[in-house]
This record gives structure tokens, C-alpha cells and sequence, in this order.
């Protein structure tokens, strides 16, 4: 890690001050809570300027979704959630708000927990709230299928899955964002592959690098990106060859393609963005809460004004930017889905007092 850092400090001296910092976005939560745990970004302040970006699942999902999901419980469905869902707000209210009134609201770690809820109790219909990337994808595409060959009638999914590229697309063509490259996810690539990213060296002309969690595996990363600025000639390179391949996880995938679609989807702080969700097919309509039950679009659900999450989730602001940080939002009492989540950019700040 010592050699790296000395190895980015030594590149960067070579760049003429008004070039500097470099900004690199950290495309992944995970990657935003590591390198706060780990103290990296003081090592290179004024050197490196490493933000954080949409790569937080509950953080991207809009409000809406969650109302969606409150009208579900409180319409007699049994209603499975990952935990960090449960205090993301839906204007004033919260799954959490929900459980409390008496509607049926559980944490689960899978969506196979959800499947044996339905399997266990026949009377309930039981909803799986299924948000995340593609590295979730597969596990719920699994618990589809396997809801089918079981005949499982009472069980659904409310889609909000998400995928990656179009809104590094969106954030890669962004002269205000000024993104000099990006910190590709780990988990994600690990399904879909390296060649998946071409297309911000080929259309955008920035750099990427694929690296792991390990604090050697992020330095090394900032390094190789470091070193793909200074040579003028963008490209995605994968420095976590010991996971990711170039085509990804093919079988993966597959799984992906047989239960799902693409379709556009509503990104926190970035809007509706084509091609960037999933949705179910058609020939598994009948585990796809949208289409089982008239759910109300509740478009007028609002966030707190002054919560910044919006912008933190585009690498627009930090979370020490916003008014409310560290006072009026904190783990106790989050204001935003970026304080609530164990991958939330202003969480991470928060626990390791950045």
C-alpha cells in the first residue's frame, strides 16, 4: 500500500498544479466505506479527490418505491425487505413507521427467505422488495424460477433493480461533474465483466480501473488509473483479475436474461434514465407485484428539501456539504437514504469522521 501511494504521489508531481486534483468517482458503496474506514482520502488530499458515486442500491431507489411498498403492507401483503430499506423515507413515512402501525413487515438476508415465507404460509401473499444492481439480479431471477417450480402462488416481487452502466453514461458525459475517472465496482463487475465498461474510454475518453476492497487492491487501483491519465490513452483496465473476467459471469447472466427485461427506471438524483432498470417478463407476470396489484404511482412523494442525497449520489456534493449532516441527520435519526444505508456515502463520513 506504502509503495502505491508513493508510486500515485510520484505520477502526479509530473502534472502541472492547475491539472490537480485529480477527481476519480468510486462508483461502488462498498468501495466509499472501505476507503473511509481505511483513512485514504486525507493521504491524498490536494492530490486526489476521490468522490463517491451511485453505486449504493437503497440510496438510488427512489422515494416512490417505498411508498409503494407501505401501500402493500398496509393492503394485507407480508412484505420482505433487506434491512437497510426500512427507514429510507417515503416522504414522512417509513417501512419502519409501517411495521410499528401493525402492518406485516420483515427484514430477511435473501430473497429465498421471502420464498419460504410464502412456502410456510399460504394464507399470506408475501412481496419481496427487490432493489439493487446486477450482482442481486441473479439471486432474485433464482428465487423467480424457483417460485414457479414450486407453484407458488402467493408470492411477488416489487422490481426496482438497476443497472450500472447507463448512469456511469450519464455521469461520464457531464462537463459540470468533471470526472476524471472512475473506480469501477467489484461486485458488479463480477458479473458483468470488464467489456462491459468500453464504452467510457471508447465514447467518453475517461479511464477505468476494476478493483477489490482490500486496501491494497484500492490504492492499486487509483494507482493504475493515475497512470492511464498521465498517458494520455483512456481505457478500462481490470485490476482484480482474481474475480472478474472479461465477459463476466455468463451463467449469471443467463439468469438475468431469462427472468428479466430491460426497461427505464427512476434513479434517485439522476431521474428517469433509459435502459438503466429491470423489470419482469411478461411469461412471469404473476410474480411481479406491479402487474398482481393496482399499486398508486404516488409521484407527488417528496424528500426532505434540505437533504442532499440527491446530489451526493452524483458526485455533485459531498456529504459534509449538506446542512444537515452530522446534525439533524445522523445513523439515529437519517434525514436521507444516504445516512441510512451500510453503504451511504454521509454514513461512511459520519462513522469514520471524515
Amino acid at each position: 500500500m506504502i509503495g502505491d501511494l508513493k508510486t500515485i504521489k510520484a505520477l502526479i508531481k509530473k502534472l502541472p498544479k492547475e491539472r490537480l486534483p485529480i477527481r476519480l468517482m468510486e462508483v461502488c458503496g462498498t468501495h466509499t466505506v472501505a476507503i473511509s474506514r481505511m483513512g485514504i482520502r486525507p493521504l491524498l488530499r490536494g492530490e486526489v479527490e476521490l468522490i463517491s458515486g451511485p453505486g449504493c442500491p437503497v440510496c438510488v431507489t427512489p422515494a416512490n418505491f417505498v411508498a409503494k411498498a407501505i401501500w402493500l403492507a398496509e393492503n394485507g401483503c407480508t412484505v420482505a425487505t433487506f434491512g437497510d430499506m426500512m427507514k429510507v423515507p417515503a416522504g414522512d413515512d417509513s417501512l419502519f413507521k409501517a411495521k410499528a402501525r401493525g402492518c406485516d413487515i420483515r427484514v430477511v438476508y435473501s430473497p429465498m427467505d421471502a420464498l419460504e415465507f410464502a412456502s410456510l404460509e399460504p394464507e399470506n401473499h408475501v412481496v419481496f422488495l427487490g432493489i439493487g444492481f446486477e450482482t442481486t439480479a441473479p439471486t432474485i431471477a433464482g428465487a423467480v424460477l424457483e417460485a414457479e417450480k414450486r407453484k407458488l402462488e402467493n408470492f411477488s416481487v416489487l422490481c426496482g433493480l438497476k443497472t450500472i452502466p447507463r448512469p456511469l453514461e450519464f455521469i461520464a458525459s457531464s462537463d459540470e461533474l468533471s470526472i476524471d475517472g472512475f473506480v469501477l465496482p467489484g461486485h458488479v463487475s463480477t458479473i458483468i465483466g470488464r467489456k462491459a465498461y468500453e464504452f467510457i474510454a471508447e465514447k467518453f475518453g475517461k479511464p477505468g480501473t476494476i478493483t477489490g476492497f482490500e486496501d491494497g487492491d484500492i490504492i492499486e487501483g487509483i494507482a493504475e488509473l493515475v497512470r492511464i491519465i498521465m498517458s494520455g490513452k483512456p481505457q478500462v483496465s481490470n485490476a482484480y483479475t482474481r474475480v472478474v473476467r472479461e465477459n463476466g459471469n455468463e451463467r449469471a447472466l443467463e439468469l438475468i436474461e431469462q427472468v428479466f427485461i430491460p426497461c427505464d427506471s427512476s434513479w434517485r438524483g439522476l431521474g428517469m434514465l433509459s435502459n438503466s432498470g429491470l423489470r419482469i417478463r411478461e411469461e412471469f407476470s404473476s410474480f411481479d407485484s406491479e402487474r398482481r396489484f393496482t399499486i398508486p404511482e404516488f409521484s407527488d412523494i417528496r424528500d426532505n428539501p434540505a437533504c442532499l442525497c440527491d446530489k451526493v449520489i452524483l458526485g455533485a456534493a459531498k456529504p459534509t456539504d449538506c446542512e444537515l449532516f452530522g446534525t439533524a441527520c445522523t445513523p439515529s435519526h437519517p434525514q436521507g437514504p444516504c445516512m441510512i444505508s451500510s453503504e451511504g456515502a454521509c454514513a461512511a463520513y459520519f462513522k469514520y469522521g471524515e
